[in-house]
C-alpha cells in the first residue's frame, strides 16, 4: 500500500468525513436519546432515556469502514453487502442504512426528518423497539449481532456460486477469539475464483473485549502479520486515531484490495485457471469507542474496555453526564450535517450509492428475492421395490443418496443447490453424490485423493461449525442445501441452530423479508449404529433441543425404511423458512412399505399398519407405537414374537414419521387434535412406544393427551458401550424382548400365558447375553429375523 498518494481529495475527504460524523451521531442517538434529536435546544434529563441499552465500542469503527465501503462501491459499480461480526454493532448498521435511505423505505414511518429521527432514536433498545445488535429488522443483513464467531462463515457461504458479490466482513477482535472464527479464516482455500465471489475480511482491532484486552491487539504487529499470511490471506494495514490520516490510509487500502480482488478474479476467469490466490483482507486499529468521551469520572474512556457499551449514564448519580453528553453529541457538529427539516444535507447523502447498490438494499441480503425452485426429479423413480412389508433389505442413506445425485445434476447450470458436512458424506452413504460432482477444495491435491476439484457441489470440512455457517450463508442469500451429520456430533452447532432458528421465526413476521429454502439436517449414523465406536458417538439428544423452538419454524422427521425417507426429503428440499431435521440409518435393514404407501403414510405423518397388528379395526388390547428405524424394526419383531405366543392379543401398531404429530394442534400445525389422537392411542389401553430418542421428549410431547397416564415409552436411557448393534437396544430396553416384557407387565388378565411368555423372554436375554460375549455377534436368530405376518 502507498502511503504517500492520497487517494481521497480534499474535497472529497471532507465530506467523506462529514458522513462519518453523521453515522456517529445517529449511533449516538440511537443510545441515548428520546427526544430533542438534533439539539434544537439544550439536552434536558426528559431528552434521555430512562433505560440506556447498547454498545458505543465498535460502533464508530463500523460507521468508518461503512462509509468507505460506500466509496468503493460507486467507484467500482461493486455488488456488496456487509456482514457485522462483532457483538453488538447494531447503532452502527441501523445509522447507515437510514442515512442512504433504506431504512425509511423498508420502514415509511421512519421518515427523513426530525420526527423520523425522533422515531429512529426512540425504537433503539426500547421496549416495542429494536434490539441494540444487528438483527433481522436491520436491512441489509444476514447475519444477527448475538452469532458470535460465525460472521465469517456466513460470509463464504453467501459468496459460494455468486461471482459478482464481494461481502465485506467485519471481524471484532473478541470474536475472532471464539473457535468457529478462528477456523473461518481456512475458508480460503475453499473459495473458487471462477464460479464464486469474494471475501474480503475486515478485522476491527480496537484492542478490548467487555472487561479484557483481546490476543490479537496484543501481539506484535510482526507475529499478527506472519498469522495472516499463514491462514494464505494478504494483509493491508490501517492504524492510528487521527481522523485524516485515517481517511487516507483506508482509502488506500481499500482502494489495493479490491483492485487485487478484480485483478485475481479476471486473471481465473480468463485463463480458466482456478489456483488458490492469496486474497486480500485489511486490518483496522483504531481505538475502542473512536471520537466518544476521552476522560469519565476521572478514568481513561477511549481506547480502553470502558467504551464497550454505554460510557455515560446521565443520572442523578452522576449530574455532570448529562452536558458530558451533549458536549460529545454537539462535537459530531449536527448542523453542518442536517438540513432545517432534519434530512441529511444533499451533499453528504450522494456520497452514498443508489438502489440495489446500497448495502440496505442489496437483494443478496434478502435472498428471498433471488430464489429460485430447484429442479427436482420424480423421487418415485428412486424406489425400492418392496413386495411385502420386510421381504427387501437397503440402506435407506444409499437409496437417498441415489435421489441427491439427480437433484445435484439437475441443478448444475442454475449452482443453487450443495450438500454441506464436516467429512461424513461418504460414511453417511450418500456416495452416489459422487457420481456427478466432487468436493469443492482449491488447496493443493495429491496423486490418491479422490473426489477433490476446485469446483464442486459438496462442501466439506472437519469443523461442524464451519459446515453450519458456509450452509447458513448461501441459504440467506437465496440457494438450497442440506447438512449432514453424525447425529450425536450435531450438538456442536446447537446455538447456531438457535439463533437461525430465530431468525427465521422473527423474519416470518416481517413482511419486507421474503422466505428463504429451510435449513434441512440429515442425521445418520445415528444411536442405535454406533455400536462399534461406543459411548461417545451415541446421543440423540439435539431433536429435545430442536424442539424447543417455535413451532412454526421447526420440523422433526424419523421416516422408518428407504421409500418414506424418499418422500420426506422431497418435501423438505422443495419446503420454504423451516427447519428441518430428518434421522435416518445408513446399514441394510428391512424395507416396509411400498412407495405409494409410504407416500400416503409420510403425508399423514403418522397412522395404524393393519398389516403389522391382529386388532382387524377393532379396540385393541395394546397399542404398540414405534418412531425411528431401529424402534419399528424391534417393534414389529416384538409384535411377531407376540402375535405367535398369543394368537387372542388384539394388537394395535402405529408408526410415526413426523414427531411433532404427538403435540396438540393447538401448539404444533402438525399437531393432531385430541379426538384424532384418542382415536389412534384410545382413551384407556397400555401404549408402548418405542422411540428413536430420549424417553422423556415422548412424554413432553403428549403429557396433555387423554391417555398420557396409559404412555410407556422405550427409547435412549444413557445407556452404551461398544458392543453389537442390537446389544445396544438391550442395553436401553428398546429391544423386542422388553417391549414384549412390557406388554406382559401391563396386561395382568394375561395370566398363566403371561407368565409363560415371561420366562421365555428372559431365557433369551441370558442366551443372547452369552452369545454376544462369546462370539462377539449377535444370535443367528437376530441377525437373520424377517418379518412374517403371523396367522
Amino acid at each position: 500500500m502507498n502511503t504517500h498518494v492520497k487517494t481521497l481529495t480534499p474535497d472529497l475527504l471532507h465530506k467523506m468525513d462529514a458522513y462519518w460524523r453523521a453515522a456517529n451521531y445517529l449511533s449516538v442517538g440511537q443510545i441515548y436519546l428520546y427526544d430533542n434529536p438534533l439539539l434544537r435546544e439544550p439536552l434536558k434529563q426528559s431528552h434521555v432515556k430512562p433505560t440506556l441499552l447498547g454498545h458505543w465500542g465498535t460502533t464508530p469503527g463500523q460507521n468508518f469502514i461503512y462509509v468507505h465501503l460506500n466509496r468503493v462501491i460507486k467507484k467500482y459499480d461493486l455488488d456488496m453487502i456487509y456482514i457485522s461480526g462483532p457483538g453488538h454493532g447494531g447503532p452502527a448498521l441501523v445509522g447507515n442504512t437510514y442515512l442512504e435511505g433504506t431504512y425509511s423505505e423498508v420502514y415509511p414511518h421512519i421518515t427523513q426528518d426530525e420526527a423520523g429521527l425522533k422515531k429512529l432514536f426512540t425504537q433503539f433498545s426500547f421496549p416495542g423497539g429494536i434490539p441494540s445488535h444487528v438483527s433481522p429488522e436491520c436491512p441489509g443483513s444476514i447475519h444477527e449481532g448475538g452469532e458470535l464467531g460465525y460472521s465469517l462463515s456466513h460470509a463464504f457461504g453467501a459468496a459460494f456460486d455468486n461471482p459478482d458479490l464481494i461481502v465485506a466482513c467485519v471481524v471484532g477482535d473478541g470474536e475472532a477469539e471464539t473457535g468457529p472464527l478462528a477456523t473461518a479464516w481456512h475458508s480460503n482455500k475453499f473459495l473458487n475464483p471462477i464460479t464464486d465471489g469474494a471475501v474480503l475480511p475486515i478485522l476491527h482491532l480496537n484492542g478490548y473485549k467487555i472487561a479484557n484486552p483481546t490476543v490479537l491487539a496484543r501481539i506484535t504487529y510482526e507475529e499478527l502479520d506472519q498469522l495472516f499470511r499463514g491462514y494464505g490471506w494478504k494483509p493491508y494495514f490501517v492504524e492510528g486515531d487521527e481522523p485524516e490520516e485515517m481517511h487516507q490510509l483506508m482509502a488506500a487500502a481499500l482502494e489495493d484490495a479490491i483492485v487485487e480482488i478484480r485483478r485475481i478474479q479476471r486473471q481465473a476467469r480468463d485463463t480458466h485457471d482456478a489456483t488458490r490466490p492469496r486474497w486480500p483482507m485489511i486490518v483496522l486499529n483504531s481505538p475502542k469507542g473512536w471520537t466518544g468521551p476521552k476522560v469519565i469520572d476521572g478514568l481513561p474512556n477511549e481506547g480502553t474496555f470502558r467504551a464497550h457499551q454505554v460510557p455515560l449514564h446521565p443520572d442523578a448519580a452522576h449530574p455532570d453526564h448529562l452536558k458530558q453528553l451533549e458536549n460529545w453529541l454537539r462535537s459530531y457538529r449536527p448542523k453542518e450535517l442536517f438540513d432545517e427539516r432534519g434530512g441529511l444535507i444533499p451533499e453528504l447523502a450522494e456520497l452514498a450509492p443508489q438502489g440495489a447498490r446500497r448495502m440496505g438494499a442489496n437483494p443478496h441480503a434478502n435472498g428471498g428475492l433471488l430464489l429460485r425452485d430447484l429442479i427436482m426429479p420424480d423421487f418415485r423413480n428412486f424406489a425400492v421395490n418392496v413386495p411385502s412389508p420386510g421381504s427387501v433389505l437397503a440402506a435407506d442413506t444409499h437409496v437417498l443418496g441415489e435421489f441427491l445425485r439427480e437433484v445435484i445434476a439437475l441443478n448444475q447450470e442454475q449452482r443453487n443447490f450443495r450438500i454441506f458436512g464436516p467429512d461424513e458424506t461418504l460414511s453417511n452413504r450418500l456416495n452416489a453424490v459422487f457420481e456427478v460432482t466432487n468436493r469443492q477444495w482449491n488447496a493443493r491435491t495429491e496423486a490418491h485423493d479422490e473426489f477433490l476439484a476446485a469446483d464442486g457441489r459438496v462442501m466439506e470440512m472437519l469443523s461442524e461449525h464451519q459446515c453450519q455457517g458456509w450452509l447458513e450463508g448461501y441459504l440467506l442469500t437465496g440457494r438450497h442445501g442440506l447438512f449432514n451429520s453424525y447425529e450425536a456430533f450435531i450438538h456442536i452447532i446447537d446455538s447456531m441452530f438457535n439463533q437461525h432458528a430465530k431468525w427465521l421465526k422473527v423474519t416470518s413476521e416481517l413482511p419486507w423479508r421474503r422466505e428463504i429454502a429451510s435449513l434441512n439436517y440429515l442425521l445418520a449414523s445415528h444411536v442405535w449404529q454406533q455400536a462399534h465406536n461406543g459411548f461417545t458417538h451415541q446421543d440423540p439428544g439435539f431433536i429435545d433441543h430442536v424442539t424447543n423452538k417455535k413451532a412454526a419454524i421447526v420440523r422433526v422427521y424419523l421416516p422408518p425404511d428407504a421409500n418414506c425417507l424418499l418422500s420426506v426429503w422431497d418435501h423438505c428440499l422443495r419446503s420454504r423458512h423451516y427447519v428441518n431435521v430428518v434421522i435416518a440409518g445408513k446399514y441394510q435393514a428391512p424395507q416396509w412399505l411400498t412407495m405409494e404407501a409410504a407416500i400416503a403414510h409420510c403425508t399423514q405423518g403418522i397412522g395404524v399398519w393393519p398389516w403389522a397388528g391382529s386388532d382387524r379395526g377393532a379396540e385393541p388390547d395394546v397399542v404398540m407405537a414405534c418412531c425411528g428405524d431401529v424402534p419399528t424394526l424391534e417393534t414389529l419383531a416384538a409384535v411377531s414374537l407376540l402375535r405367535h405366543h398369543l394368537p387372542d392379543l388384539n394388537i394395535r401398531v402405529i408408526n410415526v414419521v413426523d414427531l411433532m404429530k404427538l403435540v396438540q394442534e393447538t401448539e404444533h400445525p402438525h399437531g393432531l387434535s385430541d379426538h384424532d389422537f384418542d382415536a389412534l392411542f384410545t382413551q384407556d389401553k397400555p401404549i408402548i412406544f418405542a422411540f428413536h430418542g430420549y424417553p422423556s421428549l415422548v412424554h413432553q410431547l403428549t403429557y396433555r393427551r387423554t391417555n398420557h397416564a396409559n404412555l410407556h415409552v422405550h427409547g435412549y436411557k444413557e445407556e452404551g458401550t461398544i458392543t453389537t448393534t442390537f446389544d445396544m437396544t438391550v442395553l436401553n430396553a428398546l429391544d423386542r424382548f422388553h417391549l414384549a416384557l412390557d406388554v406382559i407387565k401391563r396386561l395382568p388378565q394375561l395370566g398363566e400365558r403371561g407368565a409363560k411368555l415371561k420366562q421365555v423372554i428372559q431365557d433369551k436375554l441370558v442366551a443372547h447375553k452369552h452369545y454376544i460375549d462369546q462370539h462377539g455377534q449377535d444370535m443367528p436368530e437376530i441377525r437373520n429375523w424377517t418379518w412374517r405376518n403371523p396367522q
